[in-house]
């Protein structure tokens, strides 16, 4: 018989934890958590996906306010100043080096620099901001040194344009001379000719047109011919036979009052105007572009925001109706099982096999016919891009279905379409919209790459778009680089935080990491 230890046992051995206290249930000292409440303090554990949602939250800002605040439409567009660079002018005048429309020429002789000099010398905007350097190069002509000059020059691109040559209706004609009556600013200079500028030559047909050249040259080069003082000496015509009425508005301050300000076509006069100042007559203001413009000269600060807008309403449609449609299918699937999940999943497989790239074309050469090009790129996007949200239904209605609260919903008499939307598709809710949201950046640049291939052409529907831009700006990238960075800028900070910002989110909504966080 085996012996009884209890006997051995004594009052003795045992000690009062809380001696002299009574032992009560203590109220909580916290408040409770909510589930969004705890997932927000975790999420704001993630200072990556804090910063996102600062970035994602600035640029929608941009994409929002942009085309309101630009003095631009995307409609807007200049035939002159195209793949232009950043030009704000009242930063320009500070010369600070930003925005001021600059850019750099190589090797520029000293006829080309004297042509920058008489721009300057004429419109009084000297396009000349700063000789960065000055080669000199010595070489044998018949038996003795010549030295010659070529010069790298930083100039205001908005200024090089100088005056250019248009053809002008007796009316803009007029309203012309009115602006300049009105405003002082000279738009309309004297005209030249030909004969008048290359004085030594024999024969000027070979001659360049140049609308710049306004004042005498030595020969058919465009080597200006200088007076005692070194001063280019103006060749602007005096024939009043050839000219249209009478000019009646400002004159340049050098002209004696004989100098001519058009000649006659048929039924228009042809002109000599300084386009900056045209510009200002024609949109009422000087050019602004805080980031430049594009190929089609417009403003790309309005071109960005304009497609930024329709990228992002676009991305949030797409998904939000991938949601809708993978919800429904993936609640099926995952709820009844089976049968019913095997032959809806082998659907889902076959739809999954068509390259996306393969529906969009065919459906932009077929389908937009009948429907229009942006219904069907947004049925594009809906055909397979629901697959994916509807096997991460399935998956979370499989996990959560054989909880007890399901069973004991049931067993009350709750019918399938109640528990699968009452009971369990709101716990599975926080990875669905994680998921959701990681999709978002998906199709942006789904769409992105799609217009920047030419695939799918919206310009005529949402006025441009960012793949466009895109697409545009590597034609001028050499050249003009702003016309490619912005756009690429703008989309790769939104491809970036929109993927931080979803993993911050699904490592917040994660369940199994509940209550960790203090």
């Amino acid at each position: 018989m085996e012996k009884n230890t209890n006997e051995h046992i004594t009052p003795d051995m045992f000690e009062f934890a809380q001696k002299d206290t009574f032992l009560h249930d203590e109220k909580l000292k916290t408040k409770a958590r909510g589930y969004f409440a705890d997932a927000l303090l975790r999420f704001k554990k993630n200072k990556s996906s804090v910063v996102a949602a600062w970035i994602i939250g600035f640029l929608i800002l941009f994409a929002i306010f942009s085309p309101i605040i630009s003095p631009y439409s995307v409609n807007d567009k200049d035939v002159v100043y195209t793949n232009y660079p950043p030009y704000i002018p009242s930063i320009a005048e500070k010369n600070i080096g930003m925005f001021d429309g600059s850019y750099t020429l190589n090797s520029q002789n000293e006829l080309q620099l004297a042509s920058l000099r008489a721009i300057g010398q004429e419109t009084g905007m000297d396009p000349v901001i700063e000789i960065l350097e000055t080669y000199e190069t010595h070489q044998k002509f018949r038996g003795q040194d010549r030295v010659t000059y070529s010069y790298r020059v930083k100039v205001n691109s908005y200024f090089m344009e100088g005056v250019r040559t248009m053809v002008l209706s007796y009316e803009e004609y007029e309203k012309i001379q009115q602006f300049q009556n009105e405003t002082g600013i000279q738009v309309l200079y004297p005209v030249v000719e030909k004969a008048d500028i290359y004085v030594k030559a024999k024969d000027t047909s070979t001659a360049t047109d140049n609308p710049n050249i306004w004042y005498q040259c030595e020969d058919l080069k465009g080597t200006p011919l200088l007076d005692a003082d070194g001063n280019f000496i103006p060749a602007y015509s005096s024939n009043p036979d050839k000219t249209y009425g009478e000019y009646h508005s400002q004159r340049i301050a050098s002209d004696p009052g004989t100098y001519i300000y058009n000649i006659a076509k048929s039924g228009s006069v042809q002109v000599r105007l300084c386009y900056y100042n045209y510009y200002i007559y024609k949109n009422g203001h000087e050019p602004s572009y805080v980031m430049g413009t594009d190929i089609m000269g417009r403003d790309l600060f309005c071109a960005i925001g304009t497609g930024a807008r329709f990228s992002l309403i676009f991305a949030v449609v797409v998904s939000a109706i991938n949601l809708t449609l993978g919800a429904i299918y993936g609640a099926i699937q995952g709820y009844y099982g089976g049968t019913i999940d095997m032959v809806l999943d082998r659907i889902s497989d076959v739809l999954s096999g068509v390259p996306f790239i393969v529906v969009a074309t065919l459906f932009q050469l077929h389908l937009a016919q009948k429907v229009g090009v942006l219904v069907s790129f947004l049925f594009a996007f809906v055909m397979t891009g629901w697959i994916g949200m509807a096997a991460l239904t399935r998956k979370q209605f499989y996990r959560f279905k054989g909880q007890e609260y399901v069973l004991a919903a049931k067993t009350l008499g709750a019918s399938d379409k109640r528990l699968m939307f009452k009971h369990i598709f709101p716990n599975s809710l926080g990875t669905i919209i994680t998921s959701c949201v990681l999709v978002i950046p998906g199709v942006i640049s789904s769409e992105t790459s799609l217009t920047y291939l030419g695939i799918v052409n919206l310009s005529s529907v949402v006025g441009t778009c960012i793949g466009e831009l895109m697409s545009q700006g590597q034609a001028a990238m050499t050249t003009s680089p702003h016309a490619m960075l912005f756009p690429s800028l703008f989309v790769s900070l939104l491809l970036i935080s929109f993927n931080l910002f979803g993993n911050g989110l699904r490592d917040a909504f994660n369940p199994s990491t509940r209550g960790t966080e203090g």
